[in-house]
C-alpha cells in the first residue's frame, strides 16, 4: 500500500519557472528509484528525469540545462524544478517510484495520477 502524490503544476509563461513535488507515503522500506516522465497529447511519454538509491541522478537531453531533479532528507519526497520553461514543456507530468516493503530485494513500482504543466503565453 503505496501512494504518490504529486503538486506544483499550473500554467506559467515562457521563460517561467515551476516547481513539482512528489511524495511517497505508505509501508515503505526503501525507495530505489523516483522519476518524473511527461506526455503531450500526441506525442510519446518520456522519462524526464530520475534519482536513485545513493543521490545518483539522471535528466532528459531534452531538458538538459533547465531541470532539475532532487530529494529531501527523508527521501520520501522528490522535486522537479523547471525553469526557462518552453511550449513543447507542456503535458501531464507524472511521478512514478520503485519501492521495497521489506528488507527483501523484491521490488514494486507505483505511479501517481499526474499533474498538469502548460506553457504558453
Amino acid at each position: 500500500q503505496v501512494q504518490l502524490v504529486e503538486s506544483g503544476g499550473g500554467l506559467v509563461q515562457p521563460g517561467g519557472s515551476l516547481r513539482l513535488s512528489c511524495t511517497a507515503s505508505g509501508s515503505i522500506y526503501g525507495i530505489n528509484f523516483m522519476g518524473w516522465t511527461r506526455q503531450a497529447p500526441g506525442k510519446q511519454r518520456e522519462l524526464v528525469a530520475s534519482i536513485i538509491r545513493g543521490g545518483f541522478t539522471s535528466v532528459a537531453d531534452s531538458v538538459k540545462g533547465r531541470f532539475t531533479i532532487s530529494r529531501d532528507n527523508a527521501e520520501n519526497t522528490v522535486y522537479l524544478q523547471m525553469n526557462n520553461l518552453k511550449p513543447e514543456d507542456t503535458g501531464v507530468y507524472t511521478c512514478n517510484a520503485r519501492v521495497r516493503i521489506t528488507t527483501g530485494v523484491e521490488e514494486y513500482e507505483y505511479w501517481g495520477l499526474g499533474t498538469q504543466v502548460t506553457v504558453s503565453p
